[in-house]
């Protein structure tokens, strides 16, 4: 169990715990747990597994996630806001003032479940034999070997129910709750070498979201969306004993999106599903879900560097307790935008951009992040698991 402090608009100065179990409950899976409150008010639980193999199917494996959170003076970027009468809030030209907030609940839960196809790395190994030396992989690489699915890297079909459920009391709008469920259809070929932290390799994921409009959900909608990330092995130096390039190109649109006459859209993903930029993945310099419109695009970079430098090999008590087998220095920049159709040429003109820096640890098998990025409309920081990329 490991104490954190840190930093963020939606909690202000906060602190937390974070428990984790890697190879539990076999070598593969992890399982992750953490609890956190802030000065503003705000609390949040949330869980997470990962490669949990199912029993019955051993090339099935689910990772689920569950948080729930209570949030004071939370700001959702949607319709309704009376400053700002003629114009939608997302949207690429929107200001960045225009938005309402309240306090509310917000629960979140799905649980991927994925089928290893009998193909590349995954036809005769499928729990992964990673030979890893302080926290670097040695052998074992299960990607990278060659630009043919067939012979190299892992090829998953998944599907994934998903729930959520955000709450913002605010007088300012009729609706105060934003419901969703559905399904996730994905296929991905994963031909990186080392998945938790690539240095060479690439992947592909494709991906149709659809909410059926069943239950207590707010409307039917469909999202397809694209993600593809490359990596470069820059080497060693006579400070780092890693340094990737890392590469990342996400897309997304929901066709089913429609504008009626009062200019209301019908038939569209909540602001944070679908097509939306801002937050803890993509455009981390802005608010959580600061832009959200039928179509979206973004490109991001970062310079991964690991010195050979690790603080915590003179702290033997903290070691023991933490296992940081490495720190990760890592400057990046993104650019991306919102438009309310899928053209190319709107969707390169007029890009929201941000730059920043991140400091990210390997602790116990987990990979710790934390980035500090800056825009033309302010500053943020943002702290999660795992690295940004396919997550």
């Amino acid at each position: 169990m490991l104490p954190f402090p840190f930093y963020n608009e939606n909690f202000g100065a906060a602190g937390g715990l974070v428990y984790g179990l890697s190879g539990f409950p076999e070598p593969q899976s992890r399982v992750v747990a953490t609890v956190f409150g802030g000065s503003r008010g705000s609390a949040m639980m949330f869980l997470a597994g990962q490669d949990l193999r199912t029993p019955w199917a051993e090339r099935v494996f689910i990772d689920p996630i569950f948080s729930v959170g209570y949030f004071q003076d939370v700001e959702a970027f949607v319709d309704g806001n009376p400053g700002f009468p003629d114009q939608r809030a997302g949207s690429n030209s929107s200001s960045k003032h225009n938005y309402i907030d309240g306090n509310g609940w917000d629960y979140f839960w799905r649980a991927r479940t994925r089928y290893l196809l009998p193909i590349g790395s995954g036809r005769d190994v499928i729990i992964p034999d990673y030979e890893v030396e302080r926290g670097l992989l040695v052998s074992g690489a299960t990607g990278a070997t060659s630009y043919n699915p067939l012979d190299s890297g892992r090829t998953f079909l998944s599907i994934r129910p998903f729930y959520r459920n955000q709450q913002v009391d605010s007088h300012d709008i009729e609706q105060d709750e934003f419901r969703t469920n559905g399904l996730d259809f994905s296929a991905m070929w994963d031909n990186r070498d080392f998945p938790p932290n690539p240095s060479q390799g690439q992947s592909f994921r494709f991906e149709l979201s659809r909410d059926f409009g069943l239950f207590d959900s707010d409307s039917s909608w469909t999202v397809l969306s694209g993600e593809a990330d490359q990596y470069f092995d820059l080497g060693t130096s006579d400070w780092f004993r890693q340094q990737v390039l890392a590469l990342n190109f996400w897309t997304a649109s929901s066709p089913t999106w429609r504008e009626k006459p009062s200019g209301a859209i019908a038939n569209r993903p909540p602001p944070y599903a679908g097509a939306t930029l801002g937050g803890l993945w993509r455009m981390r310099a802005f608010p959580s879900q600061r832009f959200s419109d039928e179509s979206a695009i973004y490109y991001a970079a970062e310079l991964r560097m690991i010195p050979d430098w690790n603080p915590f090999d003179n702290w033997p008590v903290i070691q023991e307790v933490l296992g940081v087998s490495w720190l990760q220095a890592v400057p990046f920049v993104e650019v991306g935008r919102v438009a309310p159709s899928y053209n190319l040429q709107t969707l390169h003109s007029s890009m929201k951009w941000d730059a920043g820096f991140g400091l990210r640890a390997m602790a116990k098998g987990f990979i710790i992040r934390t980035d500090a990025a800056g825009s033309d409309e302010g500053f943020s920081v943002q702290m999660m698991i795992s690295q940004p990329f396919q997550f």
